[in-house]
């Protein structure tokens, strides 16, 4: 069973993924399509979470461009 267990380094250490600005650009038109694209019985949760993602995002796009 010891074949399971993370090792230094492996994304399951909960360790934030880090992103270079076009990958963050190209993340933010992906989760604004898909936000746009939500359907609206979704769970009200979600819909948050995703648009606090966004504000994030946005909020780290701007303060690289400074």
């Amino acid at each position: 069973m010891s074949g399971f267990r993370s090792h230094d380094g492996q994304h399951s250490d909960r360790m934030p993924i880090k992103r270079s600005l076009d990958e963050k650009k190209r993340l933010l038109v992906q989760l604004k399509e898909q936000h746009a694209a939500l359907k609206p019985w979704t769970a009200e949760a979600v819909k948050t979470s995703m648009a606090k993602r966004i504000s994030d995002l946005e909020a780290e796009l701007r303060s690289a461009k400074r």
